[in-house]
């Protein structure tokens, strides 16, 4: 941390003091903090590289910024704190603003709309999950956070590490009937130590969301020496196995500043969307008999009539998992064909689905009317492959298509259901664009 300034009269400050001071700041995660002329606190921010982020608060861009432009001329003085990661530096934040409660943060000091981090405590396994509603009791809270796309990036992060879980299944250790649920796709890519099936002891779980909880505090240097201490104890009474998990989990946790942007995970948030609601609403408009934890959404876009692609996004407990995400150079079409397209792309990820026995999604979404569900259909026909549950989301007026039925479904547009289908479509679309984008930039430049 720099060495914070003292309010003696001597002390040089005002806002190209501060311009220049901020030039020394590394280039290495951190909080900076803007002080006025009497040495008081009036914003807090995170940042991967303090110099860069913090320096932007003196171009000429930021006082002609809407959001900053009524108060970056009351910056006399500037601090910073180094963090051990991203991720850090977004708890750390949070904590400061709590704390200190700058008036140019106001925003996140009392509105209940921004995102929390909640660890319920009354469960057997307590749930880990963000929610712009927490609840007042059984919980543990963390917040709020200003960007909740970056909280979800730290929490998918901090889930490879500490293989929390994040659905609202009500588990049982006494219940054996939970040992044969079928997990998710987060235990399969070993992300989620899979309490529904029962494969880690309520203690042991426990004991994972207790060292979460003391990682989330801000102890991450403690953390790191008891898990240290507790992988040697392991060792001696030799459980190589769970001395090595935990070796892993260390590794992991010492090299958080190398495990990407938190940028890359976060979403557009064009409305809100409550994930369970969503769901619940999804099952019973479609009248499944469970509620559907795995989305895909499907989207085609087009390089200039010549080359097609297509994106497929994957939302768990109706979220975005970026780690799902795939796309498609569409190799068997000339031309613009949307029909053609979605036939192709479909058949080629549910055949590697079905050959590699891998998990199907519980909900398939294909951008489009009843045409483009045909050619999802015909493809699951032509492939001899049971589908799972499919539909379509016509963006024109928003009706949902069904196969073997003529007459759309129509929501209300406030619908918690329609509201998460049209961010899965909506995340397809802008995932496929983007591809399209890249595919463009390449062929301009490899002319």
């Amino acid at each position: 941390m720099t060495t914070p300034s003292d309010d003696s009269p001597d002390e040089p400050q005002g806002f190209e003091y501060a311009a220049t001071k901020v030039k020394t700041f590394p280039q290495s995660p951190g909080v900076y903090l803007m002080k006025d002329e009497t040495g008081q606190v009036i914003y807090i921010g995170k940042a991967k590289n303090l110099r860069s982020r913090a320096g932007s608060y003196f171009l000429k861009a930021a006082g002609e910024d809407a959001r900053t432009a009524n108060w970056v001329h009351e910056i006399a003085d500037i601090d910073y704190l180094d963090a051990e990661s991203e991720v850090d530096a977004l708890l750390m934040e949070s904590r400061l603003i709590k704390d200190v409660r700058p008036r140019h943060n106001k925003e996140q000091k009392d509105d209940k709309t921004f995102p929390y981090l909640m660890i319920t405590t009354r469960d057997e396994f307590p749930l880990v999950e963000v929610t712009r509603e927490p609840r007042s009791k059984g919980v543990k809270l963390y917040g709020p956070f200003a960007s909740a796309g970056a909280l979800r990036g730290a929490i998918q992060v901090l889930q490879r590490i500490f293989k929390f879980r994040t659905c609202s299944l009500d588990i049982s250790e006494s219940d054996e009937r939970w040992k044969w649920f079928r997990p998710c796709l987060l235990a399969a890519i070993d992300q989620c130590s899979a309490p529904c099936n029962l494969r880690i002891s309520k203690e042991d779980y426990r004991k994972d969301i207790r060292r979460l909880q003391t990682f989330l505090d801000g102890g991450q240097r403690k953390l790191i020496k008891e898990m240290q201490a507790d992988m040697m104890a392991l060792s001696k009474a030799m459980e190589f196995e769970k001395a090595a998990v935990l070796r892993d989990e260390i590794h992991m946790l010492q090299r958080l500043d190398e495990r990407g942007e938190l940028d890359t995970h976060a979403q557009p948030e064009v409305f809100y969307v409550d994930p369970q609601k969503g769901l619940t609403g999804l099952r019973q408009v479609l009248g499944l008999s469970e509620t559907p934890r795995i989305i895909e959404g499907v989207d085609i876009a087009h390089l200039g009539g010549g080359e097609t692609v297509a994106s497929l996004v994957q939302f768990i407990d109706g979220l975005p998992f970026k780690p799902g995400y795939r796309r498609f150079k569409i190799r068997d079409v000339d031309g613009i064909d949307d029909f053609r397209s979605i036939y192709e792309v479909v058949s080629r990820r549910f055949r590697g689905l079905s050959d590699k026995q891998e998990m199907f999604p519980d909900l398939l979404l294909i951008d489009g009317g009843k045409g483009q569900l045909s050619s999802a259909m015909a493809a699951f026909r032509d492939q001899q492959i049971t589908p799972p549950t499919v539909i379509s989301l016509a963006k024109r007026d928003e009706e949902i298509f069904r196969p073997g039925e003529s007459d759309p479904i129509r929501l209300s547009k406030h619908s918690f259901a329609l509201r998460l289908l049209q961010y899965v479509r909506d995340e397809s679309h802008r995932f496929a664009q983007h591809y399209h984008h890249i595919l463009r930039n390449k062929s301009t430049f490899d002319r």
